[in-house]
């Protein structure tokens, strides 16, 4: 049975800072690999608008900046695979990073700066939408876990290669506390990262709704573990 191969967790240049690879090779890459999609999940943090020209920018023009990752990354694609977009969001209280699924343009720029919230005010926000937010890396150093009854699960396999990210730990917890959405992902930022994570689903993923309902009904398994 022909399954279908995403990136969970990617990053490009255009948005995320720390990336240094630009949307035409990562979307190079991941085609070359032989995946069917990517789902762009660039930071929204701090650091993404820590340049000068964003010191007393509008909320609107910083979601705007955010978009502009996953645009270049559909507009390399070119339709050879599905480009879908997502965020890594960091809150200014908290040095966590979590996944959210399922992201929209309207959902960005309706809601302003979703940073300055609490992980519970974030959690409430993306279920009311009907979005999914997964704790990213939970175990690395210098995270704290997250309190799992606001969470819908855990990315228990991240990828990069420069991180610590004690995957099997992440995976112990998961199943401990009984979170049946796990999540895998290479966390591409440059050459050589891609490749190593993703989820593969038994149907075709063509839009944020299906992915959303992949993940909700766990029609997936994960690469990596």
């Amino acid at each position: 049975m022909k399954e279908y191969l995403f990136e969970m967790h990617a990053h490009n240049a255009e948005v995320s800072r720390c990336a240094k690879a630009f949307a035409q090779e990562l979307a190079e890459r991941y085609i070359a690999l032989g995946y069917d999609g990517i789902v762009s999940t660039n930071h929204l943090n701090s650091h993404t608008f820590s340049s000068p020209e964003f010191k007393n920018a509008s909320w609107e023009a910083k979601a705007e900046k955010f978009m502009s990752g996953f645009r270049a990354v559909e507009k390399a694609v070119n339709g050879r695979l599905t480009v879908l977009l997502g965020a890594e969001v960091s809150l200014y209280s908290e040095p966590n990073d979590y996944l959210v699924y399922g992201v929209t343009e309207e959902f960005l720029k309706d809601n302003g700066d979703i940073m300055s919230l609490t992980k519970e005010e974030l959690s409430a926000l993306v279920h009311e939408n009907g979005m999914l937010i997964v704790q990213a890396h939970p175990f690395r150093r210098d995270m704290l876990i997250a309190d799992w009854e606001i969470l819908d699960g855990y990315e228990v396999f991240n990828g990069n290669p420069r991180h610590k990210s004690s995957n099997e730990i992440a995976m112990h917890w998961a199943k401990l506390h009984g979170k049946s959405l796990m999540t895998s992902g290479s966390d591409f930022h440059e050459s050589g990262d891609e490749g190593t994570g993703g989820m593969y689903f038994e149907t075709d993923i063509a839009s944020n709704a299906e992915l959303l309902d992949a993940l909700k009904n766990g029609r997936y398994r994960l690469k990596g573990v």
